[in-house]
């Protein structure tokens, strides 16, 4: 069973495109459609790790917003950043789904139990990932991974229940 989804940021939470202002201010945009599932996900008694190799304060506060507590950033190789969360948590590489989309990505997605990418995730990534995902990064690709694994573990039911 898959108790914990791994989040790349750029290019799946978001679109990749970082936008800088006339001040050096960092612009990016999330779905909120990811959002809400990833509230459902936690609500469900799963966890949630973003796990990104670039650093920004938009990362941080929108993680603080979904109460995202395994939030680590400027991480150069995410499996080892996984395995350190998977020992913290007692969990097994079989308990994981991660989402990625580009080469950064790469070995963190081969090992996982269920590899995601979104529709406009890098060629290599296209080329290992489990599943690539209808929808482009920063589109609700997130979502749409977090709704496969609901159906795939059988949580339709319970899903739908947390919002009647």
């Amino acid at each position: 069973m898959i108790k914990l989804i791994v989040l790349d940021v750029d290019g799946c939470l978001s679109d990749g495109k970082i936008t800088y202002t006339g001040s050096g201010d960092e612009i990016k945009s999330f779905n909120v459609k990811d959002g809400l599932a990833i509230k459902s996900w936690q609500k469900l008694g799963f966890d949630v790790a973003i796990i990104t190799g670039r650093k920004s304060s938009i990362v941080a506060r929108r993680a603080k917003e979904l109460g995202v507590d395994l939030l680590f950033q400027g991480v150069k190789n995410k499996l080892n950043m996984l395995n350190i969360i998977l020992k913290d948590k007692s969990y097994d590489l079989k308990n994981v789904a991660a989402i990625g989309d580009d080469l950064n990505d790469i070995i963190m997605l081969k090992q996982v139990a269920i590899s995601f990418t979104p529709n406009d995730g890098a060629l290599d990534i296209i080329k290992i990932a489990d599943i690539v995902l209808k929808k482009n990064g920063g589109d609700g690709v997130v979502r749409e991974m977090i709704e496969y694994l609901i159906d795939k573990q059988n949580l339709r039911k319970e899903f739908l229940a947390l919002w009647e």
